[in-house]
Formats: C-alpha cells, sequence, structure tokens
C-alpha cells in the first residue's frame, strides 16, 4: 500500500512516497538512512509531521519515518508511560535535578506530561506542542517564554556528511530564536535522542509570558504549581486552534506559520507605535508577526476554502477539507506579500517546505 504525506502531516496534505521505513530503534534509523544515502537516493527523515509542508506530487525517494522510543533518567531505564503515576525508576526524592534522554520518536507533549507528573520543571510551559522530542533542538522550539534551549543538556545525532556518530552539548548546538546549528545545516544530521537537565520541585520555572502569569495570577517572573502551568497552557493553546483536534479544521495546520521578525532597532522604529516590539539581548527588535499580519488586513479566518487563516489565531495557515500544497501557498504568499507591503517586513515562514516554494 503505498503512503501518502497527508496521512503523516498535521496539514493533512502531501502525495504518494516512493519508499517508506518505519525505524523503531536507533540501529534501524541510522541503518536506513546511511543506506538510502549510498544508494545515492533522496531520503526524507519524518518525524511527527507538524512541521511540514509537501508537495501533491509526493517524494521520490525514501521516507524514514522516526517511530523510536525510550526514556532513560540519570542512566536507569524508566518506561514511559504517560498514564502512569509513577516512573519505573524514579530519581531519588533528594536529588536536585536530573537528566532525561528521551528517544527522538517519543512524543513531546507526552514527555512534558510526564516531566509535570514526576516534578521535574523546565518544558511545563511546552505543553501540548505537537510533534516528536527529536524535532525539537532543530527549530529550539518555544513558547509561552520557554524554549527547549534553556533545558537541553546534549542531542545525540548521525551525522550523514562523515556517517558518524556525534553529540553536541549545548553550547555547540548554536541555538537562537527558532534556530540551531542543525537547522542551519538542513538534512546533515539526524537526531538521535535529546538529554534534559531538569530541575525537580512542584512550581514552574519563572513565568516570562504576561498572558500566561495574568492567567496564574502572579506576576512577572513568578511560579505557579506545575500541574497549574501545564492545564493553563493548554487551555490557552486550545483558544488558539494550537492543540491537534481532527475534529477542528483550525488545527489542520503547521502551527504558527511565520516566525516573530527580528528587526533592527531602526526597522522596529518605522512601524506603527502600537505594534508590539521586544528588545533583544543582542540588540534586535522582535515584533509579533501575528500582529503584522492582523493589522495588515488578514484577520481570523481570512481567505477562501479550502485554505484560510485559522477562525482563532492570525499565524495559523489552515486546511478546511481539501486543501492542496498549492492552496497553502497562495495564501502564505499572500500573507507574507501584504505584510512587507504595508509594513516593509518580510516574513519568514517556519515549516519546512518539501516540494513547494513560496518564491
Amino acid at each position: 500500500m503505498t503512503e501518502l504525506l497527508a496521512d503523516h502531516t498535521t496539514f493533512r496534505v502531501g502525495g504518494p512516497v516512493r519508499a517508506w521505513v518505519d525505524a523503531t530503534t536507533t540501529e534501524e534509523l541510522v541503518h536506513a538512512v546511511r543506506s538510502a544515502d549510498e544508494r545515492g537516493e533522496p531520503v526524507l527523515v519524518l518525524s511527527g509531521g507538524s512541521n511540514i509542508l509537501a508537495s501533491d506530487d509526493g517524494f521520490e525517494g525514501t521516507v524514514v519515518h522516526v517511530a523510536t522510543r525510550g526514556l532513560s533518567v540519570d542512566g536507569s531505564f524508566c518506561e514511559f508511560d504517560a498514564d502512569a503515576g509513577t516512573a519505573a525508576n524514579p530519581a531519588p526524592a533528594a536529588c536536585g535535578g536530573m537528566l532525561a534522554e528521551v528517544q527522538a520518536g517519543e512524543s513531546w507533549d507526552r514527555f512534558v506530561e510526564y516531566a509535570v507528573r514526576h516534578e521535574l520543571v523546565g518544558i511545563e510551559a511546552l505543553s501540548g506542542i505537537p510533534g516528536l522530542v527529536g524535532s525539537t533542538p532543530i527549530q529550539n522550539v518555544g513558547a509561552y517564554g520557554q524554549e527547549v534551549a534553556q533545558t537541553i543538556w546534549s542531542v545525540r545525532t548521525w551525522d550523514r556528511a562523515e556517517g558518524a556518530y556525534r553529540t553536541f552539548a549545548n553550547a555547540d548546538c548554536h541555538f537562537s530564536y527558532r534556530m540551531s546549528r542543525f537547522k542551519a545545516d538542513p538534512g546533515r544530521y539526524v537526531v538521535l535522542s535529546v538529554t534534559f537537565q531538569l530541575a525537580q520541585g512542584t512550581r514552574s520555572a519563572p513565568l516570562r509570558y504576561g498572558e500566561l502569569a495574568r492567567r496564574l495570577g502572579v506576576g512577572d517572573g513568578g511560579r505557579a504549581p506545575l500541574g497549574d502551568v501545564r492545564r493553563t497552557v493548554l487551555e490557552l493553546r486550545r483558544g488558539k486552534g494550537m492543540v491537534l483536534d481532527p475534529a477542528d479544521h483550525d488545527t489542520w495546520s503547521a502551527g504558527s506559520f511565520f516566525t516573530n521578525p527580528l528587526l533592527t532597532a531602526e526597522a522596529a522604529a518605522t512601524l506603527p507605535e502600537e505594534a508590539p516590539r521586544f528588545p533583544q539581548p543582542d540588540g534586535l527588535v522582535k515584533s509579533s508577526a501575528a500582529w503584522l499580519i492582523d493589522h495588515a488586513g488578514f484577520g481570523k479566518g481570512f481567505g477562501e476554502p479550502p485554505a484560510t487563516l485559522s477562525t482563532k489565531h492570525t499565524l495559523a495557515l489552515t486546511n478546511r477539507g481539501g486543501a492542496k500544497a498549492a492552496d497553502i501557498v497562495a495564501l502564505a504568499r499572500r500573507v507574507r506579500d501584504g505584510v512587507r507591503d504595508a509594513y516593509g517586513v518580510e516574513l519568514v515562514p517556519e515549516p519546512v517546505f518539501l516540494g513547494v516554494s513560496l518564491d
């Protein structure tokens, strides 16, 4: 049976693939990629499919689906069961923190749920993000004031260029806003596992996102119970159509389609006075892509089916049912060009494009 990328991506868009491999172990994952490379065959390493827009023509090569499982805490294997109340080998109660190595094919949100359940601090505000653990360091996934760069200890990879295993410490990952060395050199590194350094405690890391802090009744930099943070983040994300729901077309998307623009101080000064501005440590100024899109005339629900902006959040482009890649691309191009014409800001798309382009 021919696999369709539409069945494996949250956009529900994408054509047939020539060959499909489910890699359930690290050895299978490396072997599948290395074998295809040795044959000179195109390879797509597919994670959770939540950050890809694929052509309806499909992929004339081998898709290696990352399906590895496992969680190792302080070197002791733990059964990864999000429904269980305890881990098979929980860390000692007196320990101030732990290293958790998570295989690339584990669900990211299941890992967050596990961390919250076991009073591990540092990723609770990243609840509800779709996709798998192995994808998170590639684009330095972040939301609600947290990003994975704050807790990643190391990333183990297969280096396709060198034909060797390589492990990168946090500082060697070159993390920045929605960026890493892995994203900067696309296709070279296959993420095999990610190790996180998480503190132990019952209260969250300091809250740095105003909307979340207000909902939890704490000030900027305050802390709240881990479970409360997770529940509140999930509520906020659901309200924006950012938690996957097969019955809700607003979630048939890749989440935020454009990254928030990083502008020079001079460019930021040309924006309307009311436009959001967030000064960065390097002197740049971050603005809000959602605000720019909305105020350039592209409100919630903009467009005509089968592809429109989400009815809940202007930053998500959605498939209302039956959309083709060309429909999504046309909408994205219209929004990008409209923001550029209105404000002189070139929005950068966040998803990986496979066989399609905005140019």
